[in-house]
């Protein structure tokens, strides 16, 4: 037998069609070929195997059309009523493209129009790659004349030279001798509707085991609901990082996002990306065969931590403007959000609608770490507070890792070589010092940046907010020490008003024991009472204790589970964390700092 067996003659009423077989019990066809199936059966004949009669045959599965001509979802699935797969071959599947590509082949269909009960042919070819209303391929005579596609013809594959199957045809645009024109669905279209299709369709990258293996784990991640698979994060991790922009609200779900992957973006190695990816975070094997792991070495380079950064200035155009950068960095580079120029009172807001977008840029798996790069006088803004979104009250901090660090700071390069050299002796271990700086000391700044730089300073801690020692907070930022902390409200307390405390506590190991080292003699001349209240002492000894034990590069994951605590207190405000403020600095974090990303005054 010349020609393949699984074109079929499906008939529903006085509706005669077209369809293919495309397993051993389902055939596709047009929605409105089975438009009666309410009032008369569906059969399914098959002209090249007429011993297996008609079969009985019911919809599975519709597209959605609703009647028009030009309704979108012209597609049926139909199931044979047998008990066993029927013994043919069923339909082959070119790259979902191939109708489309210059230069455009010879399509055949196998219709069945009036007076054709056994079936005829109709050559076409595409007009152009563009689709009509988004749904329809044009089609037109492959030579102008012959079999035009009239009634019967509806349903048929729109099938290459070599057989394989490269659309499904719908309509009839005219049949006069100066028109001869058609519609088909593409097969990406065709899938949109029963996405099953995709399964049977080759994808650019994947082979056929490997396709197959891409929707098991579709499957098994849309079993999981709770898993935690982010389709806009699998998104971004697949195209790279100058692929196509997610598009605007992002995905609903995995499958949504790899159907984006497959066939609305040309690069070929994109879908594989997606698998290799998903298949990670499903615990399945590790990228497919043919593309390299990645390198260890390069894989266990510098911090875990994937930035979130909003980054705010002084936009030059008044006091009460300023201009908020939102990018997210990834693979070592840094991907731009958003970018705008807004008064203060609109910082909040902006965002609020930018960070879940920037989220979605980061690998499926990061660690997001939210970090806020602010003038020196916002250092002390409540942005760990700020809600995450109008219909999301959850404060960001307790949302995401979040710390703060100062722009200028962030930006220097003497103070970004320094640091980079601190954290590179803070990731071989050892013990971590936090140096106090208590309420109401009278220490004088040169005499803190001698002792941070003597004491080789990672983390400092201060008792007021950095309204209360402005010279001495600032001394801070301008020694390279890693992480600062302090309350973000209070002032000092008039027990210390008259005199200083301003040690270090030592803390050599994870449970080693605190020692303090305060100025010999236990403090200056006019020390008051060590037993009397201080509630900036009080926060320093908490703080110490909270910190003893967590390894510098862990504190923003800490600090957030503080702020959950107190935001779970029974009297938050009472709570010694409730205002807590981490500025933590690691330059490796931000390979690049860069410019702005746009003139703040245009």
């Amino acid at each position: 037998m010349r020609g393949p067996a699984w074109q079929a003659r499906v008939v529903c009423g006085d509706v005669v069609g077209a369809g293919f077989l495309v397993t051993g019990r389902l055939v596709l066809t047009c929605a409105h070929v089975v438009r009666k199936r309410g009032r008369a059966p569906v059969t399914v004949g098959f002209p090249h195997a007429r011993e297996l009669g008609e079969v009985s045959a019911t919809v599975v599965a519709h597209g959605g059309w609703a009647g028009a001509d030009t309704d979108p979802g012209d597609v049926a699935v139909l199931e044979l009523a047998v008990e066993h797969d029927i013994p043919l071959a069923p339909a082959r599947f070119a790259p979902h493209d191939t109708a489309y590509t210059e230069p455009y082949p010879k399509l055949v269909s196998y219709g069945f129009p009036e007076h054709y009960d056994e079936g005829t042919l109709a050559e076409y070819q595409a007009v152009s790659a563009q689709l009509i209303a988004g749904e329809w391929l044009e089609l037109v005579t492959w030579h102008g004349h012959g079999q035009p596609i009239v009634e019967g013809f509806s349903g048929a594959a729109a099938t290459l030279p070599d057989g394989r199957v490269a659309g499904m045809v719908t309509a009839a645009l005219g049949t006069s001798p100066e028109v001869r024109k058609g519609r088909m669905l593409p097969l990406d279209v065709l899938a949109r509707y029963w996405p099953d299709l995709a399964e049977l369709v080759p994808a650019a990258g994947l082979g056929d085991d490997d396709r197959r293996r891409l929707y098991d784990l579709l499957r098994r991640a849309a079993a999981d609901p709770g898993g935690g698979y982010d389709p806009n994060r699998l998104y971004v991790d697949a195209v790279g990082p100058f692929g196509p922009p997610l598009p605007p609200g992002g995905f609903p779900s995995l499958r949504a996002s790899a159907d984006y992957v497959r066939w609305e973006v040309p690069d070929p190695h994109a879908l594989p990306r997606f698998a290799d990816r998903l298949g990670t975070l499903l615990g399945g094997r590790p990228a497919l065969p043919g593309r390299a792991a990645p390198d260890p070495v390069t894989a266990q380079a510098g911090p875990a931590w994937s930035p979130v950064v909003v980054e705010i200035d002084h936009s030059g155009a008044g006091p009460d403007q300023v201009t908020v950068e939102v990018s997210a960095y990834r693979d070592g580079r840094r991907r731009p959000v958003g970018a705008h120029r807004l008064p203060r009172t609109g910082v909040r807001a902006y965002v609020q609608s930018r960070i879940d977008e920037a989220v979605a840029h980061l690998a499926p798996d990061a660690d997001e770490l939210v970090t806020f790069v602010l003038p020196r006088e916002w250092l002390n803004e409540a942005v760990a507070h700020w809600e995450c979104g109008a219909d999301d009250s959850t404060p960001l901090g307790c949302a995401y890792p979040l710390v703060v660090t100062d722009r200028a700071r962030h930006h220097s390069g003497r103070l970004r070589h320094q640091l980079r050299k601190k954290w590179q002796k803070l990731d071989t271990g050892g013990g971590v010092e936090v140096h106090r700086v208590e309420c109401g000391t009278r220490e004088r700044p040169p005499s803190l940046r001698k002792r941070l730089w003597d004491g080789d300073a990672r983390l400092a801690g201060f008792a007021a907010p950095p309204t209360a020692a402005r010279p001495l907070f600032e001394v801070g930022l301008n020694v390279p020490v890693p992480v600062l902390l302090w309350p973000r409200t209070g002032t000092p307390c008039a027990v210390h008003e008259d005199a200083p405390r301003a040690g270090t506590v030592r803390a050599e190991a994870p449970g080693a024991e605190t020692v303090r080292t305060d100025p010999p003699g236990g403090g200056s001349p006019g020390s008051p009472d060590p037993d009397a209240s201080c509630p900036g002492a009080a926060f320093l000894d908490q703080l110490t204790a909270s910190v003893a034990d967590v390894p510098p590069a862990e504190l923003p994951r800490h600090v957030m589970s503080l702020r959950l605590t107190a935001e779970a207190a029974d009297e938050p405000e009472r709570h010694w964390a409730r205002h807590l403020q981490l500025l933590w600095d690691d330059p490796r974090c931000f390979p690049e700092t860069g410019a702005s990303l746009h003139s703040p005054v245009a």
